[in-house]
Order: C-alpha cells, then sequence, then structure tokens
C-alpha cells in the first residue's frame, strides 16, 4: 500500500467528507494503519488540519467522529499532541480558536480519551501529567474557555482564576458567552463529579471557590447557566474554612504570596520541594495566554475595521447615482437662469 500512497493519500482524505458514516470510518482505519509509520503519522495529522481549515463544515459535521475514531484507533495523547503542536503554530487565528474549541469539547465529552483526562487531573503530581499540559497549554491559549476548562480539568484552581481575572472587555463576546455557557452545563456532567465533590472543602478549594464565582460573575444574570451555577455554589457549604487561605484567595493574585513562579495549589498543603508544581512557571504561562488574546484582538478589530470600511464603500456606491457631475449641475443652473422668473 505505501508504494502507491502518494497516488491514493489524496483519495482517502477527500473521502473523510463522504455522507456515509460507515465509508469515512473504514477510510480511518486505513489512515490508522498508514499512521503506524510516525512521518505518514504527521502528514496524515497535518493534511486533515488543512482540510478543516479550508472546509469549516468538514469540521462541524465530521470533525468530532474523526478525531475520536483516530484517536480511538491510534494513541489518543500522540494525535492530541501532534494536533496541538499544528495549532500552535498556525497563522488563521480565527480558525486556530476554532478547532482548539473543537478540540477541548472531544477532550471534555468522549469516551476514547479518558486516559487522557485521568493523565490530566495528575498533573500537579504526576510529572507526564504536567508534561502534558503544558504540551496542550499553548495552542488551548487560543480560546480563553478551553484554557480554563483545562485548568479546571488539571486542578490548577488558582491558575484558572489568573485567567478568568485577566480577561478584559473586549474578551467577553457572544462567542464567550456561548463557550462559557456550555463549560457551566458541563460542570454538572459526571466527567467533573470530582469537582464538585471537592466543594464539600470550601476552605481546602478556596481557588476553586473563587474561579467559580469569577464565572458566575462573567454570565448575564437572566441566563440559563448564571441559575444552574448560582444553584451549584449555594449548596457550598460553609464550614472548614480556613481564614488565612480565605484571606489570600480574596487578596486577588493567586502568585504573589508564594513568588512569581512557585505557588501551591488546592488541596495539596503537604507538598513537598521534591514535588511536580515546583517546576511549573505559572507567570510565564499567563504572559504566554495574555499575549496570544493580544493578537486575537489585533484581527477582530482589523476585521471590525474592514466591513465598517466595505460597508461605507458600499453606501457610498449606492449614493453615486443620485449625485449630478458638476459640470452637468452649473449646465442646468445657466439654462434655467436664462428662462427667468416662474
Amino acid at each position: 500500500v505505501l508504494c502507491f500512497l502518494n497516488d491514493i493519500f489524496d483519495t482517502l482524505l477527500k473521502a473523510l467528507a463522504d455522507s456515509s458514516d460507515e465509508v469515512v470510518l473504514l477510510v480511518l482505519d486505513i489512515h490508522a494503519c498508514i499512521a503506524q509509520d510516525p512521518q505518514h503519522f504527521s502528514q496524515l495529522v497535518v493534511f486533515l488540519v488543512q482540510n478543516f481549515r479550508i472546509d469549516h463544515s468538514l469540521l462541524e459535521r465530521r470533525g468530532a467522529l474523526i478525531i475520536r475514531r483516530l484517536c480511538d484507533l491510534l494513541d489518543a495523547e500522540r494525535v492530541y499532541r501532534e494536533l496541538s503542536s499544528i495549532l500552535e503554530g498556525e497563522a488563521d487565528l480565527e480558525f486556530a480558536c476554532i478547532m482548539v474549541q473543537a478540540l477541548n469539547l472531544i477532550l471534555l465529552t468522549s469516551s476514547e480519551l479518558s486516559e487522557i483526562r485521568k493523565l490530566l487531573k495528575q498533573s500537579l503530581a504526576n510529572a507526564a501529567g504536567k508534561d502534558l499540559f503544558v504540551a496542550l497549554y499553548a495552542s488551548w491559549s487560543h480560546s480563553p474557555m478551553a484554557i480554563i476548562s483545562l485548568c479546571l480539568l488539571a486542578q490548577m484552581y488558582p491558575h484558572a482564576s489568573a485567567v478568568i481575572q485577566s480577561l478584559v472587555e473586549e474578551d467577553i463576546n457572544v462567542k464567550f458567552l456561548v463557550q462559557l455557557d456550555k463549560l457551566i452545563r458541563l460542570l454538572e456532567t459526571p466527567i467533573f463529579a470530582y469537582l464538585r465533590l471537592q466543594l464539600l472543602e470550601p476552605g481546602r478549594y478556596v481557588w476553586l471557590l473563587k474561579a467559580l464565582y469569577g464565572l458566575l460573575m462573567l454570565l448575564p444574570q437572566q441566563s440559563a447557566a448564571f441559575k444552574i451555577l448560582q444553584t451549584r455554589l449555594k449548596t457550598v457549604p460553609s464550614y472548614s474554612f480556613n481564614g488565612d487561605q480565605l484571606k489570600h484567595a480574596l487578596s486577588g493574585n493567586p502568585y504573589s504570596h508564594h513568588g512569581a513562579s512557585q505557588i501551591t495549589e488546592d488541596g495539596n498543603k503537604n507538598l513537598n520541594n521534591g514535588n511536580v508544581q515546583n517546576d511549573i512557571n505559572f507567570t510565564s504561562w499567563l504572559e504566554q495566554f495574555e499575549q496570544i488574546q493580544r493578537q486575537h484582538r489585533l484581527l477582530a478589530k482589523s476585521q471590525a475595521q474592514s466591513r465598517n470600511n466595505s460597508l461605507l464603500k458600499d453606501g457610498q456606491k449606492a449614493e453615486e447615482p443620485l449625485q449630478l457631475p458638476t459640470s452637468n449641475t452649473n449646465r442646468a443652473v445657466s439654462r434655467s437662469s436664462k428662462r427667468g422668473p416662474g
């Protein structure tokens, strides 16, 4: 098969857009066999991202099916690392944001990625989990809601709170609120049961509480998501609060107490100096997220400016037929003056 790969590869890729799910699944089986070779694995993922970039409808219709199936046939972590590496350097920022949001939703909901979720939940105590978190972080930064979801999944609650606090007016638009609505509803699913159980110890998970209240404050009060999250937070018991922890959490900056690069995460009071979180430069990560979001804001402003200019030009074109040339106007005036009054 590999001898004829150059002849059949394009046809196999085009078949991923076939109207039949059965055809798509069979083609993915072939792709998975070919992708056992490292070189062809990278080639497959690159071509897949290119197809999604060219045809957004393919991502909407087939994206979840294709990615879930590949994760099932190949190593899910390997697939996500490769996708993240490609999207980290993606020039089309709008596509990168859409793609990351799709990947994040699959990560949070698909049974095929349960092992990745387990690994990410151990990010603070497991070097492999931390390494995966770091591998996803840069590309996930294209979407504020994706990065917040990733932090909640990895139980890095102070960083989630810091990301929420870093959001500015331009970040909180309709698209953001739609993604936030999805996240609030996902928090009520079994996948985040561990997070809801942690709310039984609010004194130990103060940063989690602050992150969730931060999300609540971003939601419109009349929205369904606001009522869902507000109802959940009302059930948090008032006991077990530690005064010092609560005071530090309410101070606003999760990185001010332990220096620029090291903090003690929620629920990890007894971690020693040899643990993973001591190697994590949270401040640097936050700066990376803010830098990528600045690029997205500049793109949004540029697109808005282009639309405004286009509307102005269209408006001028619409008015042009009603405007008489100066020379014709002068002749009309001169003829009317010769006729005299009336």
